[in-house]
């Protein structure tokens, strides 16, 4: 559940570091769905005899697939100003993939709000640092500075 907060408790999230997320199985069935949407059919991701003689000995999901599960995770890692009724995507400062997520991998999110400003009147712009963590794997899949606005009555 995201966390809702009053206005005048703003400064007291920043730095606020969510709960982890639920964990989420990366399985071949979406990483094809993902390969047919964004028309990135290379054999790494979607041909599972041809991977098993890379490096990682199986498939492995795009690592702009790891990137949209951010929309899934923030489900459970935001912080809602009270009032809000639309959110958008403002885009990223920074995302770096540092480790594939090979198929059938258990992935979740860790996230830290960085900062929360009013830019307009009701329109408030929220960095969160993101984490994607892979289960049993030290190294995160990736990390991002995601920026996102909030429209707030």
């Amino acid at each position: 559940m995201p966390t809702v907060i009053n206005r005048n408790d703003i400064a007291n999230y920043i730095g606020h570091q969510a709960a982890p997320t639920e964990w989420h199985q990366i399985n071949q069935q979406q990483i094809n769905q993902f390969a047919d949407c964004t028309l990135d059919h290379q054999f790494i991701h979607v041909d599972e005899e041809k991977a098993k003689a890379t490096p990682f000995g199986s498939t492995i999901a795009h690592g702009f697939l790891s990137l949209s599960m951010l929309s899934h995770f923030a489900e459970e890692f935001s912080v809602i100003i009270d009032g809000f009724y639309m959110g958008l995507n403002a885009g990223f400062d920074k995302v770096r993939f540092l480790q594939p997520v090979t198929v059938n991998s258990r992935i979740r999110a860790h996230a830290k709000t960085l900062s929360i400003e009013e830019k307009k009147p009701g329109q408030y712009r929220i960095s969160t640092e993101v984490t994607i963590e892979i289960e049993g794997i030290d190294t995160p899949a990736l990390v991002a500075e995601w920026i996102s606005v909030q429209m707030v009555k």
